[in-house]
């Protein structure tokens, strides 16, 4: 199941609103303004249905005319293919960078196959086109670029308001896994520097791609530029952190999994066998993952009971 929420835990500009959805789907943000209304983030495949309601019952009568993703991880834009069938008319934009991928539609490309997550087939109108501006609710709000969890991810940010909608590249408690770093291709300098650009903007208030919205941003910027330190640092912590989100990812999908079941599906996913491959290789890969699943349930992520595993929070 995936947490919702539909309230408004801070005061939030007239006509925004946050669906906080929880860790497998990405939080939606419904901004609906005079002329039209529009979706920030569709959230994962498995969820879809549920997206579609939480949309229906916030847009009460209202068609959905636009659909942006901040980037196109699997939880960020897996809604995408349902609300297109339901609004046929539906204006999607997507950023730049892997626009060729989705027009061919190539899911290893996207990530989707080698993470060993889902995403079904989508279309798009347009790019959003970063050190541009679009108009969402009556406001114009700047497109701007955010590397580093992703490469080609972007965020939105209204100066009149002061808000901004971060997606992962800031969080009120850290920020998410730097993909690039996975693949041996140095990212944490662009890291660095998308929280240099949010410290830049003097937000009031942020929403991200998961968790509530916050207001102490500064507290938050020091807390990711913390944990960058760390991961700068030491590397290792960072793989291994990764790999435990994308078994953690998996469990949030299956809720139980049989031990055996979650081996192969790991052995199967291109992205964990390499990180296995290119970072603990002294390790077999059997005992590897049992090690990753045995420190996700040290830390409450999950519970192992014989030879099931289930998550948990």
């Amino acid at each position: 199941m995936t947490t919702t929420s539909m309230t408004r835990p801070l005061e939030l500009p007239r006509g925004i609103t946050l669906l906080e959805r929880g860790w497998l789907s990405s939080n939606n943000i419904l901004i609906q303004g005079p002329t039209h209304c529009a979706l920030i983030d569709s959230g994962y495949a498995t969820h879809a249905g549920q997206t579609l309601a939480l949309i229906q019952a916030a847009l009460n009568g209202r068609a959905l005319d636009v659909l942006l993703n901040t980037h196109l991880h699997s939880d960020h834009c897996g809604g995408n293919a349902a609300l297109q069938a339901r609004y046929p008319q539906l204006h999607t934009l997507i950023p730049p960078g892997q626009a060729a991928y989705v027009a061919e539609w190539n899911p290893y490309a996207l990530s989707y196959t080698p993470t060993g997550q889902i995403c079904a087939p989508f279309s798009f109108s347009a790019t959003l086109q970063p050190n541009t501006h679009i108009e969402l609710g009556g406001q114009l709000w700047q497109i701007l670029a955010a590397p580093g969890h992703d490469p080609s991810s972007v965020m939105l940010f209204e100066p009149a308001s002061r808000l901004l909608l971060s997606a992962d590249a800031l969080w009120e408690n850290g920020f998410g896994v730097v993909f690039p770093e996975l693949d041996g291709d140095e990212a944490f300098t662009e890291v660095a520097q998308t929280l240099d650009l949010i410290a830049s903007l003097d937000a009031h208030t942020i929403i991200p791609g998961h968790g509530p919205a916050f207001t102490d941003v500064p507290a938050a910027l020091a807390r990711a530029r913390k944990r960058l330190d760390v991961f700068v640092n030491d590397p290792a912590k960072h793989i291994r952190y990764a790999a435990k989100v994308l078994i953690k990812f998996k469990l949030l999908e299956a809720q139980t999994i049989a031990f055996d079941a979650l081996l192969a599906w790991a052995k199967a996913t291109d992205l964990v066998a390499h990180v296995h491959q290119a970072n603990a290789s002294q390790t077999s890969f059997d005992t590897w993952v049992d090690q990753l699943v045995t420190e996700l349930v040290r830390s409450g992520a999950a519970t192992r009971e014989q030879s099931t595993v289930r998550n948990m929070n």
